[in-house]
C-alpha cells in the first residue's frame, strides 16, 4: 500500500491446492510424459520439442551433476528432467509435510504447482507472464512443458523477465546486511513513493543498482513533482490553446503512450512527464496531462493535499509572479507581505512558487 501497488484479487496457497497439483500430474502420465523412479515421478523433456526455446539454451550442454553436493537421482534418466511428485522415501522419507497421492505418500516438485494455480485461476493462457531473469532457464521453461503438454495449448502470450536489483553494486544477502526494507525508509524519513520514482528511472530488462544517495535524488525529484502539482492546481484560469500549444498537448501524451507502449520505457515516460512541467503549455493543460500519465505511474497526484488555499490567496501569488517578472519587486513583496499576514507562507521555487497554509500558533 506504501508503494501504491494494486493488490490481486486473489492471493491462494499452495498446499491447499494439492489435489489440482495431482490432477495435473495424472493428466500428464496419461498423456505419456512421465515416468516413475523409486523416488519420484519424473516429467520427461524429450518428449517436448519446444523445451529450451524460452532460454535458447542447448540443451546438450546440460550437466547432470555440476557440483558434488548435488543430490541425483540414479533412475533419472536427462539432465533437463524435472519432479512433479517426491515420494516419502531415502532423504525424504522424514519430510514434514506430505499427502496422499496415486504414487504414495509424497510432495509436489518445485513447477508444478504454479501451472496448477494458474490453470484454476486465470485459465489454460495466461496473457501475462512476470518472474525474475534467474527463472527462465529452468522454472519458466518447465512450466511452459508442464503446461502445454497436459492442456495441448499456448502457456503464455507474453514473457515479462525483470533484471536483478543490487545494493551498491553488491548482490543482496542477509550476511552482508544489505537487506532493506520500508522500516529503513521511514528512519531516514524518505518517502516509500520516492522508491517507486527510484524503480521507474531503470527499465526492468537492466540492472539496477540501489544506493541511498540515488533514493534522496528520488526524493526530491518527487517532491519537485509533488510541488509542481500543487502549484498548477492552484492556477485555474483557463486559456484558450492555439493550435502550437494545441500540437504539444497531444505530442506530450502520444510520447508517453508510446514510451509505455514500446517494451515500457519507464524512464522515457519520466522525461516525457518533465518536459511537461517545463513547457508553455497553460497550466490545466499540464495538469490535466500529469494526471493522466499517473493513471501509468501512480505517485497518487490527483490525491495531493493543497490545504484548501483560497482563490484570493492564489489571484495575490498570480499578480506577485507577474510583477516579479516585470521586475516591480517592490510591489511584489508587499503582496508577498500581505499574504503573510492573512495565514499563509509563499515559498519561490524555480521561477514559480507554493503556497502553504501557517500551522495554528
Amino acid at each position: 500500500d506504501a508503494l501504491r501497488i494494486l493488490r490481486p484479487d486473489i492471493v491462494v496457497e499452495a498446499t491447499k491446492h494439492i489435489a489440482d497439483m495431482i490432477s495435473l500430474i495424472s493428466k500428464l502420465q496419461q498423456r505419456g510424459f512421465v515416468y516413475e523412479t523409486d523416488e519420484a515421478m519424473y516429467f520427461d523433456t524429450t518428449k517436448f520439442d519446444k523445451y529450451g526455446a524460452l532460454s535458447g539454451q542447448n540443451l546438450a550442454d546440460k550437466m547432470q551433476k555440476a557440483r558434488e553436493d548435488v543430490y541425483i537421482d540414479s533412475q533419472k534418466k536427462h539432465a533437463t528432467d524435472f519432479v512433479l511428485w517426491f515420494k516419502r522415501v531415502g532423504r525424504f522419507k522424514d519430510h514434514t509435510m506430505y499427502w496422499n497421492s496415486p504414487w504414495g505418500d509424497g510432495f509436489p516438485g518445485w513447477h508444478i504447482e504454479c501451472s496448477a494455480m494458474s490453470m484454476k485461476y486465470l485459465g489454460e493462457t495466461i496473457d501475462i507472464h512476470a518472474g525474475g531473469v534467474d527463472h527462465i532457464p529452468v522454472h519458466h521453461e518447465n512450466e511452459i512443458a508442464q503446461s502445454e503438454c497436459a492442456t495441448e495449448k499456448t502457456f503464455v502470450k507474453y514473457w515479462f523477465h525483470s533484471e536483478f536489483l543490487k545494493i551498491n553494486g553488491e548482490k543482496m544477502s542477509k550476511s552482508k546486511g544489505n537487506l532493506y526494507t520500508l522500516d529503513h525508509l521511514s528512519e531516514k524519513n524518505i518517502d516509500p513513493l520516492a522508491l517507486r520514482y527510484l524503480y521507474l528511472q531503470t527499465h526492468y530488462r537492466q540492472v539496477m543498482n540501489f544506493t541511498w544517495e540515488s533514493l534522496q535524488a528520488a526524493q526530491t525529484a518527487l517532491n519537485k513533482l509533488k510541488d509542481s502539482t500543487l502549484q498548477l492546481r492552484q492556477q485555474t484560469h483557463r486559456k484558450e490553446l492555439s493550435d502550437e500549444k494545441l500540437n504539444k498537448v497531444e505530442e506530450y501524451s502520444r510520447s508517453f503512450k508510446e514510451s509505455i507502449s514500446h517494451d515500457l520505457q519507464m524512464p522515457k515516460a519520466l522525461s516525457t512527464v518533465w518536459e511537461v512541467v517545463k513547457s508553455n503549455i497553460p497550466s490545466n493543460d499540464k495538469l490535466e496531462l500529469l494526471y493522466d500519465f499517473d493513471h501509468i505511474l501512480g505517485f497518487g497526484l490527483p490525491e495531493l493535499n493543497n490545504d484548501d488555499i483560497p482563490h484570493e490567496i492564489i489571484e495575490l501569488a498570480e499578480n506577485r509572479k507577474k510583477l516579479r517578472a516585470s521586475n516591480d519587486f517592490k510591489t511584489a513583496d508587499q503582496i508577498r507581505s500581505d499574504i503573510e499576514e492573512r495565514g499563509y507562507h509563499l515559498e519561490d521555487i524555480n521561477g514559480a512558487y507554493r503556497i502553504k497554509k501557517k500551522p495554528a500558533s
